[in-house]
């Protein structure tokens, strides 16, 4: 270790992110990435480029896609800022809003990068725990203002349970909070329409509320790294003329951003086709024994039983044997379950067929 580094930056460990395979043969579902490509729109715009413009800088504020997005969630342009990923978004937001020491709120379990993040400000973690069903606390908001924190962040659609939680309850957080409230939308592209879902509106009642959205899920463009936050302009403003890099989006995921979203029929399908197929594989992986709760996300949380033939290490260790990751977390809480990805049919059944080898031998 160096002698030069901070002693939070030595005392913390940093984020571990899912396996990458290096091969085309391995079944990806540890990531949540979206099993289809991105719109042919954002392909025809990147043919399109004109390299000549990567001699200059890109436009600073990413303007032309702060119009879009803002057109999309019936916003203005001041209630925008666009980040390089939805973490760089978590990342200003606590460097903003969370001063060294002071308290960051989060749910456990929850995003594992939310106390990275925080570590790394030298923050004071304060973790609530979720209920068995996967609800809040009713005194949620009451434990972060005892702990003075200044940043909460809760991710809605949860992960890792695929739980969506109303908004009159975030509504109600934001309302008792003595800080900001960071929703992490990162998932909300796959709830069901019929739940109208729809966090913007409570930016009309509160003036502490961000939501931050992610083009790496809906739109497949994890490797794209492009994302952006919602809010007040009384938060967004610091964001943009503060602590945001300088020229912190490139002009190739500038336009390639505006092709996504305005191609929504394209991504709309997308999101229906997982939509069918998470509850395809629900409804199959509760046959064999490994039950999931309502996920409105691209991925299931499966709980392996005390029963089973084999624990949730071993299933992740097999399948990962025969080329199909999934995800496994060795934590108190979580080291009974399964997170898996949703992916195309194909994907889907080859799971399912190495499951069913695994567990009905």
């Amino acid at each position: 270790m160096s002698q030069y580094e901070r002693p939070n930056i030595k005392a913390m460990q940093g984020y571990t992110w899912g396996e990458q395979p290096d091969d085309d043969r391995t079944i990806k579902l540890n990531t949540n990435e979206n099993p289809y490509p991105p719109s042919p729109q954002v392909t025809h715009a990147l043919a399109q480029l004109d390299m000549a413009r990567l001699r200059v800088y890109p436009q600073p504020t990413a303007d032309p896609l702060r119009d879009v997005i803002s057109n999309l969630h019936n916003l203005t342009r001041d209630q925008v800022i666009v980040t390089n990923g939805g973490d760089e978004g978590l990342r200003l937001a606590l460097t903003t809003f969370v001063e060294p020491g002071a308290g960051f709120g989060m749910a456990n379990p929850s995003y594992s990068l939310y106390s990275v993040l925080a570590q790394i400000q030298d923050a004071n973690i304060v973790q609530v725990d979720i209920e068995s069903d996967w609800s809040y606390p009713e005194d949620l908001a009451q434990q972060m203002n005892s702990q003075k924190v200044q940043l909460t962040c809760l991710v809605n659609p949860h992960a890792p349970s695929g739980t969506l939680h109303s908004l009159s309850q975030l509504s109600a957080i934001a309302a008792q909070l003595d800080g900001v409230l960071l929703i992490d939308e990162a998932y909300a592209d796959f709830v069901e329409p019929t739940q109208n879902y729809d966090a913007t509106q409570l930016l009309a009642d509160h003036d502490n509320v961000l939501i931050l959205r992610t083009f790496s899920k809906g739109y497949s463009l994890a490797g794209l790294r492009l994302g952006y936050l919602l809010g007040n302009t009384n938060l967004i403003d610091p964001l943009i003329t503060k602590t945001r890099d300088s020229y912190n989006i490139d002009h190739i995921s500038q336009a390639l951003g505006v092709s996504a979203l305005e191609d929504q029929a394209y991504a709309q399908d997308t999101w229906q086709r997982v939509r069918e197929d998470r509850d395809m594989l629900a409804a199959n992986l509760g046959q064999l024994g490994l039950h999931c709760p309502t996920s409105h996300t691209n991925f299931l949380l499966a709980t392996v039983s005390e029963d089973a033939p084999l624990s949730a290490q071993q299933i992740y260790s097999q399948l990962k044997d025969v080329g199909v990751l999934i995800r496994y977390f060795d934590t108190p809480e979580l080291n009974n379950k399964l997170r898996i990805s949703i992916g195309t049919p194909e994907q889907n059944q080859i799971l399912l067929a190495r499951l069913s080898e695994f567990l009905n031998p």
